[in-house]
């Protein structure tokens, strides 16, 4: 990849059994100079085919297709599918599929044309940056290959860490979307919902606290309250109040309660002794 790869238009594939729905996404994509449609496919097997042969940045993939499913068509493009995944549905019942797949979105029929842009423009943003550590790999790959090394005896590869939960799945109504963790102020239980409040918005997830909890990143979220996950970057402060117990200030000024039993945890991910 070279810089010019960088800014190159980004190529867009799109999949749809229904005409209509293929010319309404042609014709939003036809407003972007940045993008240039590669291709569009009325089958599953014409997707899988069409991805075959030319490598695609971005793939608009409707899942409800006679023969061939969305998910089908990914299993049987295979591993080396680095396209961005839009999915394309009137159905909100596939999201939590959706995601475990890792598609970068989920497009909820009929959308409008904001909805779809914002789509889009996300879709752009992630290919580029894509595009730019790539480009970052390679250079350093090519100093490290000039500067010469002494030889070493071969060092055993790490472990890889564990993965963790990088996106929540949050229907609304008409709408299926994806929130990146790092935006999660703090998640309060609700019966058998979690409250997700992030940047002054709350949104209701179906799933429990507890089960959540061992999906989050133990370094960034930690539970200060039998009821309550806080994401350390979002606080500010601690204030005392009686018995052990604190509030926990955060950085929008909102304040939760801190129980003795988890203060511990807490103090050691803000170092405090």
């Amino acid at each position: 990849m070279t810089a010019g790869d960088v800014s190159a238009p980004i190529r867009v594939l799109v999949v749809d059994d229904e005409r209509i729905a293929r010319q309404s996404l042609l014709s939003l994509l036809a407003t972007d100079t940045e993008v240039r449609v590669v291709g569009e496919c009325a089958s599953g097997s014409q997707a899988v085919e069409a991805l075959r042969q030319h490598p695609v940045d971005v793939l608009f993939l409707d899942v409800e297709m006679a023969g061939m499913d969305g998910f089908q068509v990914l299993r049987q493009a295979g591993p080396e599918l680095t396209a961005a995944v839009v999915f394309v549905t009137a159905y909100d019942t596939h999201a939590l599929k959706a995601f475990e797949v890792h598609a970068l979105d989920y497009l909820l029929k009929p959308f409008d044309d904001e909805r779809f842009a914002h789509v889009l423009a996300r879709a752009k943003e992630h290919v580029r940056n894509g595009r730019i550590q790539s480009l970052a790999r390679q250079l350093a790959g090519l100093l490290g290959a000039s500067a010469p090394s002494p030889a070493a005896a071969p060092v055993t590869p790490p472990p890889e860490p564990p993965r963790y939960l990088e996106r929540l799945v949050l229907k609304d109504v008409g709408r299926v979307a994806f929130l990146n963790v790092e935006e999660v102020d703090w998640l309060e239980a609700e019966d058998y919902y979690i409250q997700v409040h992030t940047a002054g918005q709350t949104h209701l997830i179906r799933q429990s606290l507890r089960e959540l909890e061992t999906q989050l990143d133990p370094r960034r979220f930690v539970r200060i309250h039998r009821s309550t996950i806080v994401n350390v970057e979002r606080v500010k402060e601690l204030r005392p109040l009686f018995h052990g117990e604190y509030h926990v200030i955060l950085r929008n000024g909102h304040q939760l309660k801190l129980s003795r039993s988890y203060r511990a945890r807490l103090d050691a991910l803000l170092g405090r002794t």
